[in-house]
């Protein structure tokens, strides 16, 4: 077996051919990882730790990505974003709308924003003059209000892969906030330029009142949506209890034209995954068949006293009863979550508005911004007028490293 000696540092191993022939036990004690890069995100390739522990990566609060001060932006307008990285260039997507006298975007006004960045790290909004807002098109909306209000909670995918049409380059799904209408498909050739993919809506009567993200799983050669699901009712025929809690349901497809039914998704440990809000699933782009999510964790109690949130002077129903935090999860199989750290992956911090309902919303997207670095984007200070986007950095593959204090210890795979 191989051993790995830890002394001093925090160390992420990433596996390759590297088993010499000598060392390597019968071919039924191992498990064969190819030439695939391995992140210690869960447990699975662990075998025995003396003196060793399996950490939970720190992430890095870094710059304001976006404040929202046009008046097609509100104080919720980053709740659900997508980030994705094609080449060069960086682009976020957004909701806006508008807005109602306390910021909050109006019901039924919704759009969808766009801001690129050569860097992932400053960001700029083009006046890309293709939707009319106020009499003008002098914005970075992409897409205007939709009957099924779909820009809600847009999300968006880059399909790059080989013999994908050029028209259907990127591709993203959408669905009414709250309303039991299904999702509505799209494609673009250059993620600004969208139309809607078919007329048919998929998952009509499913009550998606979350953001519902789309990906190419390599490890499953499909499509796979994953959504808001609940633990009773919240589909067609069944409607949703009162008491029941938000979880996460997936649909997979070959071809993004015929999808099977949501099914919920399935949870290490013991405990219930109460009201997860959001699920950012996403392939980790440095190894694809492992999936890695940020859910939102609702988790119902006031922190921030009641007289101080009216102070906000929003809808205090947005931001009151409950606080959040964004969780780290991962998948091997694409139907079971791995919850190896129950621990909060990005707390509230220092501001006193971010600790409150819905806050710390993480981006659909972790993508490259540096050498040795990548990043994720989170909304904080929802539904007051310091709503903004900020990124967070890792060290690349820095979701979780395999630790040892100065004694050292050791590992086996």
């Amino acid at each position: 077996m191989l051993k790995l000696l830890l002394t001093l540092i925090s160390l992420l191993a990433s596996f390759g051919h590297a088993l010499a022939a000598d060392i390597v036990p019968t071919r039924s004690a191992v498990t064969d990882i190819g030439d695939r890069l391995e992140i210690f995100a869960d447990r699975a390739l662990i075998d025995t730790m003396e003196g060793a522990t399996l950490q939970l990566g720190q992430p890095r609060p870094e710059e304001i990505s976006l404040t929202f001060d046009h008046p097609w932006e509100g104080c919720i307008s980053a709740a659900y974003m997508t980030v994705t990285k094609d080449g060069g260039t960086y682009r976020l997507y957004y909701r806006g709308g508008t807005k109602t006298d306390t910021g909050i975007i109006k019901a039924g006004t919704e759009v969808t924003c766009y801001a690129e960045s050569q860097d992932g790290k400053t960001w700029v909004k083009p006046k890309l003059g293709l939707v009319v807002f106020a009499g003008s098109t002098e914005n970075n909306i992409i897409l205007g209000p939709t009957p099924r209000r779909s820009s809600v909670n847009f999300a968006a995918m880059l399909d790059d892969r080989p013999g994908i049409p050029a028209a259907e380059r990127y591709k993203a799904v959408g669905a009414g906030n709250g309303r039991e209408e299904g999702l509505i498909r799209f494609v673009s050739p250059d993620g600004i330029h969208w139309k809607i993919y078919s007329e048919e809506i998929i998952f009509d009567g499913y009550k998606l009142d979350s953001q519902n993200v789309v990906s190419w799983l390599p490890a499953e050669q499909c499509y796979a949506i994953y959504m808001r699901g609940w633990s009773e009712g919240g589909t067609p025929g069944h409607p949703k209890p009162k008491e029941a809690y938000r979880t996460i349901a997936r649909a997979v497809s070959k071809d993004f034209k015929t999808w099977s039914e949501p099914v919920r998704m399935q949870f290490s440990g013991e405990e219930k995954s109460r009201n997860l809000y959001s699920n950012a699933t996403m392939p980790y782009f440095r190894a694809p068949h492992i999936l890695i999510a940020l859910p939102h964790r609702m988790i119902s109690e006031e922190v921030v006293p009641r007289a101080e949130l009216e102070a906000y002077k929003t809808e205090i129903r947005a931001i009151a009863n409950s606080i959040g935090n964004v969780m780290l999860m991962s998948s091997r199989n694409g139907t079971t979550y791995d919850r190896t750290f129950m621990e909060a992956f990005v707390r509230p911090g220092m501001e006193r508005g971010a600790w409150h309902a819905r806050s710390l919303f993480a981006s659909m997207g972790i993508v490259p911004t540096g050498h040795d670095e990548m990043s994720f984007y989170g909304s904080t200070n929802y539904a007051i007028p310091s709503h903004q986007i900020r990124r967070y950095s890792l060290r690349t593959d820095g979701f979780a490293s395999i630790h040892a204090g100065h004694s050292g210890g050791t590992v086996t795979t």
